[in-house]
């Protein structure tokens, strides 16, 4: 009876041990997400929009080079999930011309009467906005070419059903690109692991993954396509 009560004990202490991923090292990592379970996220930048046009910013990030990737050309049509300020947004309409078109999507209002304003500005006739939800960017259906979430995606609150609500927008051949910075998921930035395990989930695969974004090997670019 001794010898049962101490095997039950012995039991009950492990079933009630957090699950802990181990390493090749044999180093604890930290505990295994579960399915249905919510990541952490950052919260939503909902400062001064043009801190986002910094001077030299093109070059840092390369963007010329990321649009190359995207195969963004003129008559395409692109949509800039968390477009913020619309800094991508405005590069990607001058690239695309009149006979393409732009989609500037974000959850913030601000954020889209600020691009809206800017849009007017500089005659970007081709420059639509749209105030998006968390899961879904209501775009229009087979309608996209490509696809960028540019430093945004650390603070999307529900990446996978994101991601599987874009691929209705998508036309045949549509890429998605995604640039982040490897972090916790709350403190602006989110582990590439991460994004390539949503994605899987969400019905993507990786086509082309670079990290010459910035040049400080901080930061990662990953471009997927649907996987059916």
């Amino acid at each position: 009876m001794i010898v049962k009560r101490c095997v039950l004990m012995l039991v009950l202490v492990i079933s009630c041990q957090p699950i802990f991923h181990i390493s090749a090292q044999g180093q604890a990592q930290a505990p295994v997400t579960t399915p249905g379970e919510r990541r952490k996220t950052s919260e939503p930048y909902t400062g001064d929009l043009s801190i986002f046009d910094s001077p030299g910013r093109d070059e840092r990030l390369q963007v010329n080079r990321v649009m190359d990737i995207l195969g963004i050309t003129a008559g395409k049509t692109v949509a800039d999930i968390g477009a913020g300020s619309g800094w991508f947004t405005v590069r990607a309409a001058r690239r695309v011309g009149e006979r393409g078109a732009v989609y500037a999507v974000d959850i913030n209002p601000e954020s889209i009467r600020y691009i809206g304003a800017r849009a007017q500005k500089e005659q970007l006739h081709n420059l639509n906005t749209i105030l998006g939800k968390a899961g879904d960017p209501l775009l229009p259906a087979r309608a996209i070419d490509a696809v960028l979430l540019l430093k945004t995606y650390h603070e999307v609150a529900e990446p996978v059903v994101l991601l599987r609500n874009l691929r209705a927008a998508l036309r045949p051949g549509a890429k998605v690109g995604i640039i982040d910075r490897n972090g916790t998921g709350e403190d602006h930035g989110v582990g590439r692991e991460v994004v390539l395990r949503e994605a899987t989930q969400a019905g993507y695969r990786l086509l082309e993954q670079y990290d010459f974004v910035k040049g400080d090997k901080m930061d990662y670019f990953l471009v997927f396509i649907p996987a059916q």
